[in-house]
């Protein structure tokens, strides 16, 4: 039964409620509304001014808005070699700025109004715990609560010794696109500073990447990743792998900065540098020891198969319970979460959980990767389809990619897959049905996929396991 109110609680007033959720992003809200729905009545606090926290306000779709308009720049310019032509592009970015808010805003307005169709009481203010029923809300009442699901996400990490300045930014700030710098500097190879600097390198900046490990992409398998770095030596200033910053001073002509690498960059000078090297657990910032909430000492909060925490009555998803930090896995433990709050038989247990780089090419993977694999001593077979006999692949010009499985040499179940090239992201979603469905390479290689198609690599892949395949001449084994 439902015991909120819907009157505007006054600062130091106490109200109660069933169910809090304590963070507005993907997890939470998501969370919030499934509760809802099974009929208890949720309170949602967010320190956020509009729902939908990092992801969809500085995060997940202000990125994917400024890779599609990327994207579409270099594909017009890619434009030429079929012999059309175009002059070059002109870039207003107050306007491509606008676009991007106007869009957030429209999913924030979205949000707002399933919210309060479902009557869920949305607060606005850093809730901090204090104590295992009570939650204060900075300007606003405390909230005294039956459960609670704490989904508060995370924050950028920061490298120590760098200096406060405006041309130092991290994700939020490159997201807010405040101006396009002549030189930048993107530290960090991982998905996040990949995808700015797709971003950033089509709207004219000459970026440089550097990443602390020997590769980009780290944990993606190296047949995956290399297109992508393929293409990006021809449109970027340098890629350093195998590579640290030792200093960087912020002076009037610019962010001096000095390397440590393989490379041997020496000091350079850059308009701007990006800080992309990670984020950190938010569980260290609500007061979660006065709820008995346990926090390890890197922030994250343990659960169980329920997202439950230590304490029984309050559960824990997303980013503050564990990598990976994605918003998919967010919302999936969110609604674990809610329905078992409301008493249903509900458990986490996804198989496998899809991670995508929205770069050019595209970079996704699903399950078990062969670098995962070998370090970890793992049985695997696999198979795959380079992309340059794919005449959809070719027909976009982009036959670079390439489309690999991973099979359980026992079992021959399906274990993973990779896929690099444009739409991977959208492409990866059959192949992760296919493992949770427990599907062999057989299974996905008599299944009729439309052609010409990027789907149909994934079934080329399967059949080239399978010794089926015709789209190539392969002197293995024949079936």
């Amino acid at each position: 039964m439902r015991t909120d109110n819907r009157k505007e609680p006054a600062e130091g007033e106490i109200i109660e409620t069933e169910l809090l959720v304590l963070g507005g992003g993907p997890g939470g809200y998501t969370a919030a509304f499934r509760a809802a729905d099974l009929g208890l009545a949720v309170t949602l606090v967010d320190e956020r001014p509009a729902l939908g926290g990092v992801c969809l306000n500085v995060g997940c779709i202000p990125s994917k808005a400024l890779l599609h308009a990327a994207r579409a720049l270099e594909e017009t310019r890619g434009l030429h070699e079929l012999g059309i032509e175009f002059g070059e592009p002109r870039i207003r970015l107050e306007r491509l700025r606008h676009w991007k808010e106007a869009l957030v805003a429209k999913l924030n307005g979205g949000l707002a109004g399933l919210a309060r169709r479902r009557k869920v009481r949305v607060m606005n203010g850093r809730g901090q715990f204090t104590g295992p029923g009570t939650l204060a809300v900075e300007g606003g009442p405390s909230v005294r609560f039956k459960q609670a699901i704490v989904a508060v996400g995370s924050h950028p990490v920061r490298l120590p010794g760098l200096p406060q300045d405006p041309r130092i930014m991290d994700s939020s700030d490159a997201l807010a696109l405040q101006n396009v710098p002549g030189r930048l500097l993107v530290v960090g190879g991982g998905i996040i500073g990949m995808e700015l600097a797709t971003v950033y390198a089509a709207l004219g900046a000459r970026v440089t990447v550097m990443e602390l490990t020997d590769g980009l992409l780290p944990g993606c398998d190296r047949d995956l990743v290399q297109p992508l770095e393929r293409r990006m030596a021809g449109r970027y200033e340098a890629i350093l792998t195998g590579t640290r910053m030792v200093s960087a001073s912020a002076r009037d002509d610019g962010v001096h900065v000095a390397f440590d690498g393989p490379q041997g960059a020496g000091p350079q000078v850059y308009d701007a540098v990006l800080v992309a090297a990670g984020r950190r657990p938010n569980g260290a910032r609500i007061g979660a020891d006065l709820a008995g909430v346990h926090v390890d000492e890197r922030g994250f909060i343990r659960v169980d198969a329920q997202q439950r925490t230590n304490v029984p009555h309050i559960f824990a998803i997303g980013d503050v319970v564990g990598e990976p930090m994605l918003a998919h896995k967010a919302a999936y433990e969110g609604k674990v979460a809610a329905e078992a709050a409301a008493g249903r038989k509900a458990g986490n247990d996804a198989k496998v959980i899809p991670a995508v780089a929205y770069t050019d090419p595209e970079v996704a993977w699903v399950g078990l990767t062969e670098t995962a694999a070998r370090r970890d001593g793992v049985a695997f077979e696999s198979a795959s389809f380079p992309w340059a006999a794919s005449g959809r692949a070719l027909s976009l010009g982009r036959g670079e990619g390439l489309t690999k499985i991973l099979v359980d040499p026992e079992t021959r179940a399906l274990l993973g897959v990779g896929i690099v090239g444009p739409q991977a992201g959208d492409l990866i979603a059959e192949a992760a049905l296919a493992i949770e469905m427990g599907a062999e390479p057989g299974d996905i290689a008599l299944t009729i996929h439309p052609h010409p198609t990027l789907s149909e690599t994934l079934a080329f892949a399967a059949e080239a396991y399978e010794g089926t395949l015709t789209e190539l001449f392969l002197s293995g084994k024949k079936s």
